[in-house]
């Protein structure tokens, strides 16, 4: 019941996620005590688009001043409940008369809460607003547009909104069918599949409890990552069981005893694999910024609570069926090696024949893949760009762009010592981009009467800056370290925020991120892997292949991003978190491989035991790979690009890691080097003769 409530606690606001030492947070900050409470003013803009005339600019004014009147979403909230205190709903024509601007001022904070129905309001009061201008536009002969920070954060709030229905379910169904195949039993896919979604509801629960107490921030795309990440983590933690399950019951006619020597074979390689994924996600925590800090621990509650679900519940589940579970495939009591033919056992011996050959082919292909990565664009994204469709908040930015400067309405705003106004005006009025420079005045203007006075609060002043460009932009944030230059130039305690502030300082943030997380998650997984191993030689071969083919991925998502989907670009956070999700999911499978063949080592030798490694854990890993792609790749229904490029990527890197990396570069690599794989360990001696297996 609780994962159901987690759209409740979202935040999906960019300036809630910056750090309060970020300049436009400390803009934000002093910009607040403007308004006599602790509310900041969050533009909602209308566009009526058509010939304007004096008769519709006063019949539009008529109508917008009393929108606050209208309810939201049949409860006894309305408009008027949410708009900014101290701030006036403005009505003016473009100078080119074919469009009229409306600006109706919400209060930041109030929109952030729960109507009644315990619904969003912001959602609520844009499809109100739709509705409510749609006779008035009609009538006057123009069309009409909810657009600005409110229309765009509206829309995607309902985006992120079919994230309870759409991407659960599409994501179920895609796991349920998978199993199917897998295991073409009519009975036994339920049983990892009900595991998974305990885990899931269990987690979201925990993170619903966080959320709710301030403790963490969740945001629409946290909580989308979340799902497919426990449903193909805990589907692939309880792959592998199964896999090793069924293997000891043709060797152990007790059903406690297989599943005791199951257990043993895989409750290492789980808990370290999830340990891996759980601490590099933790890492996440040393990101400034507060959501991507907050899905750390998010993405790690779900992956330990797959971990503990799998290795407790699944195995009491398969216990308590018995072999029949298996139907019509039972595994008997035969002592046979199953797993020791077929396709794998083919590949096996292709490898084991030519190593050198393999890992040279497998290893050229993923450099060609990887040469495409510095094409990558990923220095950021705007709002409008964000989505994949054109909902009508996108279309009526792009046309309000054609009749007013872009950021009408949403000005960048400077905090300025009272007796630097003029000269912080000057400065700024030269920077690239800015159109107009204006004053907060203290009152409304009101044709034909003196303007009001400055505003002036704590020997402060509030400048208003027009930039050419859509406020939330890459454009527009290209413009704020020049602006900030001039503006600090004439007045050093002067601070500049607003909308395009906040997105360059989200992109600042991004790149630290970048270049300090990264670094230290190679160094914890390379740490795990050399403790899980005992080698460090080994634990570098591993990672040096994954990272290989997280390079290879983002070289693919360059062709395909910019030539194939036609992306404006991609979030600055994207390689964080396809580094993440690819490095940290990647290195399970070779986990999972290296783990077997370890144990395989000790008994046969190395170049045996990684041909009957690579053999024997060919199917379930292949499987694990195709369940956790299958659930990633459900993003890409959403219409966002952000959560569409994840997916994408974390879809495609964890198939090129199954099946190049897992299956062909590390094989061939470990079966060349030899015994020598394991060093420093004692394994690296190993005295027994090492035999090739049976072509």
């Amino acid at each position: 019941p609780l994962f159901g409530k987690l759209t409740s606690v979202q935040e999906n606001n960019n300036s809630s996620f910056l750090p309060k030492g970020a300049e436009a947070t400390q803009a934000s900050e002093v910009i607040q005590t403007f308004s006599g409470k602790d509310s900041f003013n969050f533009p909602t803009l209308i566009l009526f688009e058509g010939d304007v005339t004096p008769k519709t600019i006063a019949a539009v004014n008529d109508h917008l001043v009393k929108v606050g009147s209208v309810t939201l979403d049949g409860t006894s909230a309305k408009i008027s409940d949410y708009l900014a205190p101290n701030q006036q709903i403005t009505v003016f024509p473009s100078q080119d008369g074919k469009a009229i601007l409306g600006n109706i001022p919400l209060d930041g904070n109030s929109i952030a809460k729960l109507l009644p129905n315990d619904k969003p309001v912001l959602p609520a009061i844009v499809e109100a607003l739709r509705a409510d201008i749609k006779p008035i536009a009609d009538t006057n002969g123009l069309t009409h547009y909810v657009t600005g920070p409110g229309g765009l954060l509206g829309d995607l709030f309902g985006a992120f909104g079919t994230l309870d229905s759409t991407l659960l379910l599409t994501t179920l169904s895609v796991v349920a069918i998978i199993l199917i195949i897998v295991y073409r039993s009519p009975i036994l896919w339920i049983i990892p599949l009900l595991s998974a979604m305990f885990a899931l509801s269990t987690a979201g629960g925990i993170v619903y409890l966080l959320a709710k107490n301030n403790i963490i921030d969740v945001d629409g795309q946290s909580q989308g990552i979340l799902s497919v990440l426990v449903l193909g983590a805990a589907t692939d933690y309880a792959l592998l069981l199964i896999a090793r399950y069924r293997e000891e019951l043709h060797h152990h006619e007790s059903r406690f005893d297989a599943m005791r020597a199951a257990y043993k074979g895989v409750w290492e390689p789980i808990l370290a694999s999830g340990s891996t994924v759980s601490i590099s996600l933790l890492i996440l925590l040393f990101s400034q910024l507060t959501n991507t800090a907050s899905l750390g621990p998010i993405g790690a509650i779900g992956i330990v609570c797959s971990m503990i679900t799998i290795l407790t519940l699944l195995p009491a589940f398969l216990l308590l069926f018995g072999r029949w579970i298996f139907w019509p495939r039972r595994p008997d009591f035969d002592g046979d090696d199953h797993v020791m033919s077929g396709t794998w056992s083919k590949v096996g011996k292709v490898i084991d024949k030519n190593p050198r050959r393999s890992w040279i082919i497998a290893g050229t292909f993923l450099l060609l893949l990887a040469s495409a990565s510095p094409t990558l664009k990923a220095d950021g994204i705007g709002t409008v760009d964000t989505f994949t469709g054109n909902p009508e908040s996108v279309v009526g930015q792009r046309l309000l762009l054609k009749h007013f400067p872009g950021g009408e309405g949403d000005p960048t705003q400077i905090v300025v010592a009272v007796d630097k106004i003029e000269a912080v005006t000057a400065a700024v009025k030269g920077a690239p981009g800015v159109t107009d420079v204006t004053p907060l005045l203290d009152g409304f203007a009101i044709p034909g009467q003196p303007l009001p006075k400055i505003k002036i609060v704590d020997n402060k002043a509030i400048l208003n800056v027009t930039l050419d460009k859509a406020p939330d932009s890459v454009e527009a944030g290209n413009d704020i370290p020049k602006i900030r230059e001039l503006a600090h130039a004439a007045d050093a305690t002067s601070l500049v925020g607003g909308t395009s502030a906040v997105y360059f300082d989200v992109r600042t943030a991004n790149g630290r991120d970048n270049r300090t997380i990264i670094p230290i998650i190679l160094f914890v997984i390379t740490l795990i892997l050399g403790l899980l191993l005992r080698s460090i030689l080994s634990a570098v071969l591993l990672l040096g292949t994954v990272v290989l083919s997280y390079f290879a991925t983002l070289g693919v998502c360059a062709l395909v991003f910019n030539h194939i989907f036609g992306f404006a670009g991609g979030d600055n956070s994207f390689p964080l978190f396809a580094f993440i999700f690819l490095v940290a999911l990647g290195i399970d499978y070779n986990i999972f491989l290296m783990t077997r063949v370890r144990e395989e080592s000790q008994k046969i030798g190395t170049r045996a035991g990684v041909i009957k490694g690579l053999t024997v854990t060919g199917a379930v890993i292949t499987s694990a790979g195709i369940v956790l792609a299958a659930t990633f790749a459900v993003l890409g229904l959403l219409p966002l690009v952000p959560l569409a490029q994840i997916g994408f990527a974390v879809a495609f890197g964890v198939l090129l890691d199954t099946i190049i990396v897992r299956s062909i570069l590390v094989p061939a690599l470990v079966r060349e080097i030899g015994p020598k794989v394991w060093w420093p360990s004692k394994l690296q001696h190993e005295g027994k003769k090492v035999t090739q297996l049976k072509r």
